[in-house]
This record gives C-alpha cells, structure tokens and sequence, in this order.
C-alpha cells in the first residue's frame, strides 16, 4: 500500500510538472503571436471590478476597526475623567450620588456602543469579505484552465493541418523500415503507422474536450457569481451606514441627556458654593448699616451731591420713621463752607457744590495738579474705619484722604462704591498699584 501511495503521489508530481511546463511554453508562444489566446472581454470587467470591490472592502474594513478603536479609547478617556471627578468630589458637595450615578450610567453607555457597533457593522463586514478570497483562487484557476484549453486547442489544430515537417520526420524512418522489411510486412507497417497517427489525433482530441469542459464549468459559475457580487456592494454599504448611523445617533442622545444631568448638578453645585459667601456679598450694599449699629452719627447713602447730616433727635421725633420716610424739603441743607441755608437757598447752594466739584475734577483748587492720578475726579476724607474684605478694596482708616478717580470701566462700577487711592500712598509711591474700590458712605468730600 505504502509502495502504490507513493506512486501515485510520484505520478501526480509528475502530471502537475508537465502541466505547469505546457502552460508555460503555451505562455510564451501566445506573448511571441505564434498562438492565439482566448478572450472573453466581459469577464476580465468582471475581474477588475471584483479586484476594485476588494479593495474598497478592505479599506472600509480597516478604517471601521481603526473606528472601533478610536470609540474604545474615547471611552477609556470618558472613565478616566468621570474617575478623576469622582475622586475630587467631596461628599457633602450637592449631587454627590448622583453625579457618581451618572458616571455608571455614562461608562454603561459607551459600553453597550461599542458592542453593538462590533455585532451590526464589524461582523457583517468580516462576513462580506469572507466570500472574496474562495472567488479569488477560483478566478487563478479559472485562469490555468484557460491556458490548459488553448494549448490543448493548439495541438489539436497542429494534428489536423498534419504539417509537412512532422510527417517527414515520421515517414523517413518508416520507408527505411520498409524497404529492409519484406514486401508481406510492408503493408503491416503502414497500418501500424496510420493506426498511430490516428491514436495520437484521437488523445489530443479527446484531452481537448475535457480541458474545454472544465474551462467552460469553471467559467459559467463565475460568471454568474461575479456581477452579483459586484451589484450586492450597494446594499451591504447601505446597511452598514445605517447601523453605525443609527447608533450613533442614539447614543449622542443618550449621552446628550446624561450631559445634561452632569451640568445641572454643577450648576446647583456653584449655588450652593454661592450661597455660602452671601456674607461677603452683602457686604457691599450693608457695610453702611451694619457700621450705623456701632456709632452715634447716621450715616446715610450717597446719591449725587454731598451728605446730608441728620440729627439723631430730628430722626426720633418722626414717629420713628426712617431718612427714606422724612420730608427732605423741609430739610435745612448745608453748603460747602458748612453754613446751614434755608430751604429757599437750597437749590443755589446745591448748583454751587455742583460748580466746585466740577472745577475740583480738573484743578482740585490746588498746585498740585500736575501731581495728581490719571483720571482723578475730586478728594474724599474717611469718616470710619472700612477693612476690606476682597482683593480689590480699599482699607480705610478714620481720617484717610483718598483721591477719588474714574472707573476703568465703568459698567463695572457698583452702586455706591468709588475707585481711589490713599493720597499719603500716591504722593510717596506715585504709583496705582494699591488702589481700590471702597464704600462712598464711609467718607466725606473735601
């Protein structure tokens, strides 16, 4: 058994070794125009559209996963953040479980993304392309059949035409033979000899025929098979966008939605940090009053003018109404120099303040103008002592004079408060890097 084996292997060795020799010899004859070569013009489109499909299926394969890739890595980056803040987040700050909710639902979410892009988009890829490379070997095989038809085509027509040279290379020996032959064996020899030729037509046409049987078997399955894949490349692409379309556009909105939840916590988390510098907040608009408790002169908000002084008896005997529910006109107003006008003479006295403070804001009535701060406007003396309580305030002390100058920007500039710089501090530095905001009630024009 094992002595037949290996005959058998040695044969078929030696059969695959003529055959790549024929093939190679019909090759080149047909490259040199001494044999014609079989073509079929709509199969080799076929072919060249299959190569194309092949490739553009390839790439789309390829960047799919590079796809994958990048939704695995954006969701390790999505952890990794939601980690960070979990880690940050201090537990008695608003939303602390839900937030952390939102980072399992949110990690859950890029989770179940990527498992459906791999079982709707990759895997139906991966099984698009499982087809092409069995229709790959069978369009080389087809290829080796065609070249096996023609040659056996070709030596099939050379027997037949039965050139002059083969047949001289035939007979000479013959006509030798008999001619030493006796004259009964002649007639023998020439049977023998038309019986070979005619074996020899009869192999060759035989081998033809199944050569071209198998071509044509091979040939009509592809055929069939080739424009049908190349028509199916619209539909696999259809329905491979629409999934990854479809998800993707469910979950941005699921993600749209978490996001949102993660921005309202911040939101009430910045209220609640909010909240708890109400005090420092306030002060701005309440520091006149809360220092009103500790003294015995009242001290009443600036508008536009100078401060009207009120005796705390004329404030008791309104019923123990405010400054807000007193008749100002029956008010007596002091001038600029300290004198106590009538109401009649308010409104002169008034428009003179008014003339004096304008001329202030460009001379200040004194030598020194040209000593004075960009943008200064006219000065003001501490009556109380202020300590700031932010960056940008001024800390005053009882007595102070402050030059009073323009806000840089002046929607900026809240009620109430001026921008100016401690003269002491300016004549000595002559710089505004300590200048600041402080409270208007606090202080009286000079």
């Amino acid at each position: 058994m094992a002595e037949m084996s290996k005959g058998v292997t040695a044969g078929k060795l030696a059969s695959n070794v003529q055959k790549k020799i024929t093939r190679a010899q019909e090759k080149v004859l047909q490259k040199l125009g001494k044999a014609d070569e079989t073509k079929d013009v709509q199969f080799e489109e076929g072919v060249i559209n299959f190569n194309k499909q092949l490739v553009e299926g390839s790439k789309l394969q390829k960047d799919l996963k590079a796809y994958l890739a990048a939704v695995k890595a954006m969701h390790e980056s999505s952890k990794r953040l939601h980690e960070c803040l979990a880690d940050m987040y201090e537990p008695d700050w608003y939303g602390k479980d839900e937030m952390d909710s939102i980072a399992e639902d949110t990690d859950l979410l890029w989770t179940d993304f990527h498992q459906k892009l791999v079982d709707h988009a990759l895997i139906s890829m991966d099984t698009y392309l499982a087809q092409f490379p069995d229709i790959k070997a069978r369009i080389a095989k087809r290829d080796r059949k065609l070249v096996d038809f023609d040659s056996a085509r070709h030596h099939f027509a050379s027997l037949q035409k039965g050139k002059k040279k083969d047949e001289v290379k035939i007979a000479k020996p013959v006509s030798l033979l008999e001619k030493a032959a006796p004259g009964w064996a002649q007639g023998i020899l020439s049977a023998h000899h038309v019986a070979q030729t005619n074996l020899s037509r009869n192999q060759a046409e035989d081998e033809l025929g199944r050569a071209q049987k198998v071509f044509e078997d091979i040939n009509e399955d592809l055929q069939e098979e080739l424009p049908s894949l190349w028509n199916s490349r619209v539909g696999f692409y259809v329905n491979t966008f629409q999934s990854v379309a479809g998800l993707e556009e469910k979950f941005h909105r699921e993600m749209g939605k978490l996001s949102q939840n993660l921005n309202d916590v911040m939101i009430k988390l910045e209220d609640q940090n909010q909240s708890g510098k109400a005090g420092k907040l306030g002060l701005k608009t309440t520091a006149a009053g809360k220092r009103q408790e500790g003294t015995n002169n009242t001290l009443s908000p600036r508008a536009s003018g100078p401060p009207i002084p009120k005796s705390p008896s004329k404030c008791d005997s309104s019923g123990g109404g405010n400054l807000l529910d007193m008749d100002l006109d029956t008010l007596p107003a002091v001038s600029p120099g300290g004198v106590v006008s009538s109401p009649s003479s308010q409104a002169m006295s008034w428009n003179t303040w008014e003339q004096e403070k304008q001329a202030s804001g460009t001379t200040n009535g004194s030598s020194d103008e040209a000593e004075m701060p960009p943008g200064f406007l006219y000065k003001v003396k501490a009556m109380h002592d202020y300590g700031a309580t932010d960056g940008d305030e001024l800390d005053l002390k009882a007595g102070d004079v402050v030059l009073v100058m323009s806000h840089e920007n002046p929607e900026e500039q809240d009620d109430g408060w001026l921008m100016g710089v401690k003269e002491a501090h300016w004549l000595k530095k002559k710089d505004l890097k300590v200048k600041g905001v402080f409270p208007e009630n606090f202080t009286q024009h000079l």
